[in-house]
């Protein structure tokens, strides 16, 4: 069973950096996208930046510039260098993979159980 597990979170103060981290394991031969979704109480979840199998990347407007994704194919790992955080970053971040490609089965998609991030001002 495919599955992702984050790491990385942690409280920073603002200006900081943060980097996050998701491994998927499974007997994975491949996934189509990773991407790292935010959610803070009372609100939708929102995707922050995603990065294709080639390599293409997109982000919310809110976090240009100062995120970068990032993508190990050979480890099926993705990661979120966040800097200039700022106290609107705070939020449990998620991590999210589709087109999973397993040694059993295709899965449409995958979520991760988050990491709270908490950005101190």
């Amino acid at each position: 069973q495919a599955q992702l597990v984050e790491s990385g979170g942690g409280l920073v103060q603002a200006g900081g950096s943060l980097r996050l981290s998701c491994a998927a394991s499974g007997s994975i031969f491949s996934i189509n996208v990773m991407d790292w979704y935010r959610q803070t109480p009372g609100k939708q979840r929102e995707l922050v930046a995603a990065i294709t199998q080639s390599g293409i990347t997109s982000y919310a407007d809110s976090v240009k510039g100062r995120f970068t994704i990032s993508r190990d194919i050979a480890k099926n790992t993705v990661y979120l260098q966040m800097n200039s955080l700022k106290p609107e970053d705070t939020a449990v971040y998620y991590c999210h993979a589709t087109g999973v490609v397993t040694i059993r089965r295709y899965v449409d998609e995958v979520w991760g159980q988050g990491t709270l991030v908490t950005v101190s001002s």
